[in-house]
């Protein structure tokens, strides 16, 4: 059995439906799981879904699952169950061969070449840029982005269940159960930092170097796309297979695109499908419900550093096995979140490292984005006045 695979929280489910929809009209006896770090919604009605069976994560067996969810954020929790999902599959469920996309990717062509691939690897991973970058801007964008976040990127990943496929699913498992936070300064980027030493330590893996998979504005410097969504779409004269519409929420992806493929019809042509079809599927009404992880029982958001205070003292964990109940002071985190840590802020106790990091790195997160900003505009006028220059 192939299983497919994405992970998401409800807010996420247009996007989802649009990734199971066209992994189906490429691979009907696949079989599609949606994963989810949510409460299952009463009014999710399989029999009128792409998806062919949904798992919620607390069925993955992690344990004491509300602390360890409390510890991650929206994005971290989606992320960290994914190695679990893999064991899980290999194990407990018996998938053959078992491939992860992330929810904001969409199939234009048969994955069969790389469901065949793992015949021979138990491993495979598809790496940001295939070759390197010729202009600082680039080097900036690209390269060095994936020096920050990895070199592979996980939105793709295979598995076989062989000795091979399952030692990497446990290994990374492991990994993501105890270390899967957006800490940059700390070396870490989510599941995808560890995948970078998966080379060096599994000998039984592929990277993906064909064109076609796992296509985004990060890699359209060296990928020449081209066609339309009626006539068929072509990555260097190639079948595109597998394209990532990351960066959407963000508007990343969108910036991007005016940078790496601004004349590109066809970019833009699949751009404008994209958001029509999130739309047809609910983006406008699910794409802001909040997740049950994210939210205290009282239905008041979990701050990141309440999230963060709580996950480096282990006398928190303790005292608080499940942080998300309110109504009992004595039992709730929130309540001694609001009493005692304030009254320690008070008297001029250090906060924790991570948490120091954390405000670090949002201050750098900042000032990169008004770098970019302004370099961005910056290009747009000086290739206004060459336009005005050439026209003189």
């Amino acid at each position: 059995m192939v299983v497919f695979f994405t992970s998401i929280t409800t807010n996420y489910l247009p996007k989802a439906r649009v990734l199971a929809e066209s992994v189906k009209r490429h691979h009907p006896d696949g079989h599609f799981m949606l994963l989810l770090s949510d409460a299952l919604p009463d009014w999710l009605d399989l029999e009128n879904e792409p998806f062919d069976s949904v798992v919620t994560a607390d069925q993955l067996g992690i344990p004491d699952f509300p602390r360890w969810a409390y510890m991650h954020s929206v994005v971290e929790l989606c992320t960290a169950v994914k190695g679990p999902a893999f064991r899980w599959l290999l194990n407990e469920r018996g998938a053959e061969k078992a491939f992860y996309l992330d929810p904001d990717m969409a199939v234009f062509s048969p994955l069969t070449p790389l469901i065949d691939r793992l015949d021979q690897s138990s491993v495979l991973l598809t790496p940001h840029q295939l070759e390197p970058e010729t202009t600082p801007d680039a080097v900036l964008d690209n390269e060095i982005c994936s020096l920050k976040h990895g070199v592979f990127n996980l939105g793709f990943l295979g598995l076989r269940n062989s000795e091979g496929g399952r030692k990497f699913a446990d290994w990374w498992a492991k990994r993501l159960l105890d270390h899967c936070y957006d800490d940059i300064p700390g070396g870490l980027f989510t599941d995808q930092r560890w995948v970078d030493l998966a080379p060096c330590f599994f000998d039984d893996l592929e990277i993906v170097r064909d064109p076609e998979y796992n296509v985004a504005t990060w890699n359209l410097t060296h990928r020449h796309v081209e066609g339309s969504l009626a006539g068929g779409i072509t990555v260097n004269g190639r079948p595109l297979r597998l394209y990532h519409f990351s960066g959407f929420d963000s508007g990343a992806q969108e910036q991007m695109l005016n940078k790496y493929g601004r004349g590109n019809t066809t970019l833009w042509e699949m751009r404008d499908w994209y958001i029509a079809e999130c739309e047809k599927h609910g983006q406008e009404a699910l794409g802001r419900l909040p997740a049950i992880y994210g939210v205290y029982d009282n239905g008041e958001k979990v701050s990141q550093h309440q999230r963060l205070l709580y996950r480096s003292r282990t006398d928190l964990m303790a005292a608080f096995p499940n942080p998300y109940v309110t109504d009992v002071p004595k039992h709730s985190y929130l309540h001694w979140y609001r009493t005692e840590f304030a009254a320690n802020q008070a008297d001029g106790i250090q906060e924790p490292a991570e948490l120091l990091r954390y405000e670090l790195q949002q201050h750098r997160n900042s000032l990169e984005r008004i770098h970019r900003s302004r370099a961005w505009r910056l290009s747009q006028k000086i290739a206004s006045l060459a336009r005005l220059l050439r026209l003189a």
